[in-house]
């Protein structure tokens, strides 16, 4: 009894010296070698309330909010979506605006930039624009809420889900340890393509009068492939020559987004715009103007009780009102890429 006594607390001591090692070196991580400029700003002293948060985003998406929406129509949300899209236009073009008067037009290098961990005017402007771009991958969980409120959840993939989610957390990392410098460049190039995204996600909500002219929509997903290029280019050159001793693993780290995200874009791409697809017959036909893909309409809304349909004869509505879920929810799968993208306001 006594042997097997002192093995227990052999073993239970071992335990926790682990455990007290495990934290010490965890406390070491988050207090000695990050930032101490954003250790005291919102969110910024553990990675758990962002991780918290997200997986609060994913259970909403895929679990509460269908529950919730069940027995009720979906909602038209028109001009919701209007406004919510010109408000992302508005944030992307200040972020992007940040990024570029903080560092990338004031004498950052595209070769390789040290961060700059000073307290100085600029040095603290990039990092608090860092923080705020962080903020901004919340701001987008209301794509997904948009589509569970109009009941797309065929828009909600597991992917899209797992994308959005995965974001906050992954920009989290570089704001506690690298706000700025040269991963700040995937920041540059994704606020300005969001911009452009945001901006034809407001005009696609304001109906067929403003989507014919909409033909470039594939385009986007073009732009979208060409920012993950850069970003690749951009991170991975660090693994051939480093002069600036930037944290390698943050090299690693971006990269591999990039990478992973420019094949879901290329698949997509491929899938919407290179394959044919099947020939319908034209009264089942909708042709959108933006882009050339084929919609059906949205088998959620019940168009004939609909107050839409009461405004035309025989209680029928437009053909555009019957697809109008899908014909505004398709704007948003074909640059984000809402069939993974879950998947990547694309």
């Amino acid at each position: 009894e006594w042997q097997q006594f002192l093995l227990v607390s052999y073993n239970f001591n071992r335990k926790m010296d682990l455990m007290n090692s495990v934290y010490g070196g965890w406390r070491y991580l988050m207090d000695e070698l990050s930032d101490p400029r954003t250790n005291d700003w919102p969110f910024m002293s553990s990675p758990f309330p962002t991780i918290a948060i997200s997986l609060t985003y994913a259970y909403i998406v895929k679990v509460l909010g269908p529950r919730l929406m069940e027995n009720r129509k979906p909602f038209e949300l028109r001009k919701v979506l209007i406004v919510y899209n010109a408000i992302q236009v508005a944030f992307s073009i200040w972020l992007f605006y940040e990024a570029c008067v903080a560092g990338w037009t004031a004498g950052y290098s595209l070769r390789c930039q040290p961060v700059d961990y000073s307290r100085s005017e600029m040095g603290l402007r990039m990092a608090r624009g860092c923080w705020w771009y962080y903020f901004s991958k919340f701001t987008e969980f209301f794509d997904t809420f948009f589509f569970v409120m109009r009941k797309r959840y065929d828009q909600v993939s597991t992917l899209h889900v797992i994308h959005h989610g995965i974001m906050p957390v992954s920009v989290w990392w570089g704001v506690k340890f690298t706000p700025g410098g040269h991963s700040s460049f995937f920041g540059l190039l994704n606020t300005f393509v969001h911009i452009i995204m945001y901006a034809y996600y407001m005009l696609a909500a304001m109906g067929p009068k403003v989507q014919k002219y909409l033909w470039w929509k594939k385009y986007l997903t073009v732009l979208q492939m060409i920012q993950f290029v850069l970003v690749m280019l951009h991170a991975f050159q660090l693994l051939i020559w480093n002069p600036c001793n930037y944290p390698i693993a943050f090299a690693y780290f971006i990269g591999a987004h990039a990478v992973m995200f420019y094949f879901l874009f290329s698949n997509f791409y491929k899938k919407a715009y290179t394959q044919r697809k099947p020939k319908k017959e034209k009264d089942e036909k909708l042709a959108l103007a933006n882009g050339n893909l084929e919609s059906e309409p949205n088998k959620n809304i019940e168009t004939s009780s609909s107050p839409i349909s009461s405004s035309f004869p025989n209680g029928k509505s437009s053909s555009f009102y019957q697809a109008v879920g899908k014909t505004v929810e398709d704007s948003y799968s074909a640059t984000r890429h809402r069939v993974y993208v879950g998947s990547v306001n694309n």
